[in-house]
């Protein structure tokens, strides 16, 4: 198969913006007195789950996803603060529309991220002048501070927005990009997983350099569809575009129990894994929904199912679980007891698949 990529590609120029902490940042914002203290949105009950953690609270070890009694734990001046979705979508909308001032391709990846192609931008000279002017113009409408990664594609512009967090840019030209990603741990690469990682690694695969090693013949014997992009991934090359249309039709998963279900403790603590094996599945293929679906079956095989959609993409585990956990609520208590549970995510705005077909754009593009 060839990989080479075509002698006349088009160079791009790729910027990913990524909002610090968001939500915790937001909540520190509207409330002083919680500025310079470890934050975290989500719930502080004993099945609560942590949206997102100031950087506070990140210098104790507390992370999203974590279970809030692990967060406590760890950090025990932790404050929990109540997600308000409503209000972080209206900040999202005020930062999209600084976007949407420099390009029409834009593809945002939830309330807080977004890809920007600025190729055909003409009025600052480099896409790190673009990317500079669009931090200030957030700070300066919303008093919240935004990181960016600026490269030739997008694979690289996602892994560069993190280098230099918070407040920070990264910037990787054509030619630095495939010693960049030679550095790189694979389990930092977009699209590769914890399991997946973990396969690597029993492979003595763990840095982009030692995947770059690899053939495409060893990668597809190993992990089939995901070959290609894992091949081409390792050597900085992709050209999946920013496609701001492009929509993906559902995303989900469902687990069986061998033993009937019977409390909604029970329930919702399953419910709780389902969510995270969504979230995760959602957060590799950059896909995020507005419609989410639960589907339950009872011992008596009986399936129903019920849906929720709503006003903007999920934004967070935490907000997935909440609505599957009120789907859930119209459908129980049930003397029958419960043998599945699904949660769905459809109504994608924006979506591509991380094992599309990629290619490297050739060296010598003024970032």
């Amino acid at each position: 198969m060839n990989t080479d990529p075509p002698e006349n590609a088009p160079l791009r120029k790729i910027i990913h913006i990524d909002m610090d902490a968001f939500y915790a940042s937001v909540e520190q914002r509207d409330n002083p007195e919680l500025r310079g203290k470890p934050v975290a949105v989500g719930g502080s009950s004993g099945r609560g789950v942590v949206a997102a953690a100031s950087y506070e609270a990140r210098q104790f070890g507390v992370r999203s996803a974590m279970p809030s009694v692990t967060a406590k734990r760890r950090c025990p001046d932790l404050i929990f603060v109540r997600a308000r979705f409503d209000i972080y979508r209206a900040v999202s909308n005020q930062i999209r529309a600084i976007f949407r001032s420099y390009t029409d391709l834009v593809e945002p990846l939830s309330l807080d991220e977004a890809y920007l192609d600025v190729t055909d931008y003409r009025k600052l000279p480099t896409a790190t002048a673009v990317a500079e002017e669009i931090r200030e113009r957030i700070e300066e409408a919303t008093g919240l501070t935004a990181s960016a990664g600026v490269s030739y594609n997008k694979f690289i512009a996602k892994i560069a927005s993190d280098q230099n967090k918070p407040n920070g840019i990264c910037v990787v030209t054509p030619k630095q990009g495939p010693a960049f990603v030679a550095r790189l741990p694979v389990r930092r690469f977009h699209g590769i997983g914890p399991k997946t990682a973990e396969k690597m690694k029993r492979m003595g695969i763990e840095t982009g350099a030692d995947l770059g090693a690899q053939s495409l013949e060893f990668l597809q014997a190993n992990f089939g569809k995901s070959a290609r992009y894992y091949y081409r991934a390792a050597r900085g090359m992709d050209d999946r575009q920013v496609k701001p249309d492009r929509v993906r039709k559902s995303l989900g998963a469902e687990r069986t129990y061998g033993q009937d279900l019977k409390t909604r403790e029970a329930m919702v603590a399953k419910l709780a894994d389902v969510a995270d094996v969504v979230w995760e599945r959602a957060q590799k293929s950059e896909s995020f929904g507005r419609t989410v679906t639960l589907k339950l079956r009872y011992a008596d095989f009986e399936t129903p199912t019920r849906a929720r959609s709503l006003p903007e993409p999920v934004a967070s585990r935490d907000e997935l679980l909440a609505v599957g956990t009120a789907l859930l609520d119209t459908l129980i208590p049930d003397q029958r007891g419960v043998r599945l549970l699904g949660l769905t995510m459809s109504g994608f705005g924006v979506a591509e698949d991380a094992d599309g077909e990629t290619e490297t754009a050739q060296f010598g593009l003024e970032l």
